[in-house]
């Protein structure tokens, strides 16, 4: 059914219709109304990944993915469509799944550290203006410098705090630090806190191995975050999911071109990545999406309207299927139209009437071919999963967490001593903070006691001096590195 080196999705009459695995990393378009397909789509090619040996993560915005981890059930429907395909030796088989949820009720807790998400992303969760963004970042400077780790709200907390006690001397280096901003970055760390958030921050922190691996038959395991309770929050889903892609796009080494990806991520409802994003952070984005398949990493952007995503981001996805698009009003005529104008035609298929004619299951596709050029766009019947269409019950779901072999990993949450401990212990023990910084050195020589500002400037320059120290190394989107 499947050439070597690619991965079959469906066929456009008798022809296979097939995506490189090389060209993976090349990025990827599922885009569709509600309805169209999309889902099953995006369940064949995990499936169909996961068999070629390269591991998947997606988020589950339905609950329907979960059905990726079990067999499917036969149906009148379903056999019509493996007839009609010509699918010779279709059968029903589970995907190897981990199962991961935010809030750790569906699956293993998935959790970062204050610190390793960094303030930019961390104000766009918190949605701050670029006043309050700059007053975190100060915070999180002096974190740095003052060797504090910030792995939960309650550090975090404690830090802005501290900030705001000792903003007078701040202010010399950095400029005004107002206490209204400090007092609205808190009153916003509340409304996350009630959302949730506690359960986001914390240790331990996801290890991305964890998410790249193979079970023992050398398939990829699936990794499936659950996200359904996240869609009342988007802001939360979308930051999370950037966060998770900007530490792939730091920590993982450049491997040049593979034989097939490292890992494919789908990143599902993708307008609420784009939507009301600053200018400077859709640039960011869009160094990540080019540079990121140098990692060995595929991202396939899943949402309803093409147009969703800015051009410059579009522009890299080079393998793209469009399910239907329906055009009532003018305007949605010229988003069919603009969908249109995405694809390389041969003049056999009138591209803009076919998006509003396609069927349930059907898609117009165009994968790379084997130079690295978009492909002819193909009217495709996609394949079915050999897994479920539907979820999978509490029962199924609950007999692959207790068999994963990440039980018991992220479950039990640790507490370690950090920032909101430390500044408690110098509190109680009257240290100001030049003094918990060099103590030892201050005593010996009898130093008369520093500002916090002297004693922050000369950190400072310790530190542009080549020695590091207890600063934390930032990347493209502030997060650790």
């Amino acid at each position: 059914m499947e050439t070597p080196g690619s991965i079959f999705f469906g066929k456009a009459g008798e022809q296979s219709v097939e995506l490189k695995l090389a060209l993976a990393n090349r990025h990827g378009l599922i885009a569709g109304a509600t309805g169209t397909g999309k889902t099953v789509t995006l369940q064949v090619l995990a499936e169909a990944f996961s068999r070629s040996g390269v591991p998947v993560f997606t988020a589950d915005v339905k609950g329907d993915l979960s059905g990726l981890a079990v067999a499917g059930t036969p149906s009148d429907k379903l056999n019509a469509r493996v007839q009609k395909l010509g699918l010779e030796g279709f059968g029903h088989e589970g995907t190897p799944v981990l199962f991961w949820d935010l809030h750790g009720k569906k699956g293993h807790p998935i959790r970062t550290t204050i610190s390793e998400m960094g303030p930019l992303l961390l104000a766009r969760l918190l949605d701050l203006n670029e006043t309050q963004e700059g007053v975190l970042q100060i915070a999180f400077r002096m974190a740095d410098e003052e060797g504090l780790l910030l792995l939960d709200l309650k550090d975090l907390r404690s830090m802005l705090a501290h900030l705001a006690e000792h903003r007078a001397e701040v202010q010399q280096l950095y400029g005004n630090v107002s206490t209204a901003s400090i007092g609205a970055i808190q009153r916003r760390l509340l409304v996350l806190e009630e959302a949730g958030g506690t359960d986001f921050f914390g240790e331990p922190a996801l290890r991305l191995d964890h998410i790249m691996q193979h079970d023992f038959s050398g398939r990829g395991v699936v990794s499936i975050l659950d996200a359904t309770s996240l869609m009342s929050n988007p802001q939360i889903y979308s930051t999370f999911l950037l966060w998770l892609l900007s530490e792939l796009f730091e920590e993982l080494p450049e491997v040049g071109d593979l034989e097939k990806p490292k890992l494919v991520f789908f990143f599902d409802e993708a307008h609420l990545l784009f939507r009301d994003a600053p200018k400077a952070l859709l640039e960011k984005i869009e160094t990540v999406a080019r540079l990121i398949r140098s990692k060995g990493v595929g991202v396939f952007f899943v949402t309803q309207n093409p147009a969703d995503v800015p051009e410059r981001v579009l522009s890299q996805l080079g393998n793209r299927v469009q399910h239907a698009l329906r055009a009532f009003t003018p305007k949605d005529r010229k988003v069919v139209r603009a969908a249109a104008e995405n694809f390389r035609s041969d003049g056999t298929i009138d591209v803009e009437e076919a998006i509003t004619q396609l069927e349930i299951g059907e898609a117009l596709v165009s994968t790379l071919d084997h130079k690295g050029a978009p492909g002819v766009v193909v009217r495709t019947l996609i394949s079915p999963p050999s897994s479920r269409m539907g979820p999978a019950s509490q029962t199924e779901r609950a007999d692959v967490l207790v068999k994963s072999p990440l039980r018991g990993v992220y479950e039990d949450v640790v507490d370690r001593h950090s920032a909101y401990e430390m500044l408690k212990q110098r509190r109680e023990q009257g240290v100001s903070p030049q003094e918990a910084q060099e103590p030892e050195e201050r005593k010996a020589k009898g130093h008369q006691r520093q500002s916090y500002a002297e004693a922050f400037f000369k950190s400072v320059l310790r530190n542009v001096g080549g020695t590091l120290g207890r600063k934390i190394m930032r990347g493209i989107f502030g997060t650790a590195k």
